[in-house]
């Protein structure tokens, strides 16, 4: 397993979901107010086919990457909230439709965020298309 700092891996993982079309990409750094993890990376799909696929796709890329399989995957029957629990960072993949019904943002309100322009530049060297 390759060593990489959780902020860096929630950064290539909220771009690996930007580089494959997920929506509304949000990493919430919840280190300072709890012991869950140090950072859950949100992100939306508009189906469940999608949530699917992205889901697949951030296993995949971060296993090539960093040689990490996630500690433990989890999904509903549909397929319409799908996580990812890498220890460190726990990936949220969300039909947009769970993702307004459970609002985990407003849940966290009290985490801070990590800004689009912060996580874009931490993973540039890992984008498809730099």
């Amino acid at each position: 397993m390759k060593d990489i700092t959780s902020d860096k891996l929630a950064s290539v993982a909220a771009r690996i979901l930007d580089d494959k079309l997920g929506k509304d990409i949000t990493i919430l750094n919840i280190s300072n107010v709890s012991v869950l993890a140090d950072y859950f990376v949100i992100c939306s799909a508009d189906t469940s086919t999608q949530v699917r696929a992205l889901t697949s796709y951030v296993k995949e890329n971060v296993k090539k990457l960093f040689e990490r399989l996630p500690n433990g995957q989890e999904h509903d029957l549909k397929n319409r909230w799908n996580l990812l629990d890498y220890g460190d960072v726990v990936v949220h993949i969300l039909h947009k439709e769970e993702r307004e019904t459970y609002a985990i943002e407003k849940f966290w309100n009290h985490a801070f965020k990590v800004s689009e322009e912060k996580w874009k530049k931490d993973s540039q060297e890992y984008s498809d298309y730099s």
